[in-house]
């Protein structure tokens, strides 16, 4: 099982954030690279909890999508092709008092077949630079749709 843990730093706000997380229309890839619209399948919505189906590259999940505290995403793996046991993604949200908001993000991979441990394993040591990079990707397209500056 990988555990990857990421903090950065974002001059959205955590609701602006969390709006960004929770929007489930076409154009998700723009936001969040690893999401491709040909996966994107919304299940059930609620006003602070989603049942997701997303994906690229022929890796798909199921996420519930939990919203309930204003500083925290929680999202829960609960059907993959590759993702079983603990794996999701954790995205918390401390404000600054610059104005800023410090963004600590865990994402959790527990393969549940062979190629997923493999994956997993991958993504734990030399795939910890694609998923920062996608992060740092979401963390400027988030900025942009709110037309907010970069540091």
């Amino acid at each position: 099982m990988a555990t990857i843990h990421f903090t950065e730093r974002t001059q959205a706000t955590p609701e602006q954030f969390v709006a960004s997380l929770t929007d489930f229309g076409p154009g998700r890839r723009a936001l969040f690279p690893n999401s491709a619209d040909e996966y994107l399948r919304v299940h059930a919505e609620g006003v602070d909890h989603a049942d997701v189906t997303e994906g690229s590259g022929g890796v798909w999940e199921r996420l519930r999508y939990d919203w309930s505290d204003p500083d925290r995403v929680v999202m829960t793996t609960t059907d993959s092709n590759l993702w079983g046991g603990a794996s999701g993604h954790t995205y918390a949200f401390t404000r600054l008092p610059d104005g800023s908001t410090q963004l600590d993000v865990v994402v959790v991979r527990e393969g549940k077949n062979l190629k997923g441990r493999v994956t997993g394993l991958l993504l734990g040591t030399v795939g910890r630079g694609v998923l920062a990079k996608a992060l740092r990707t979401t963390i400027s397209a988030v900025e942009a749709r709110n037309r907010l500056p970069r540091p």
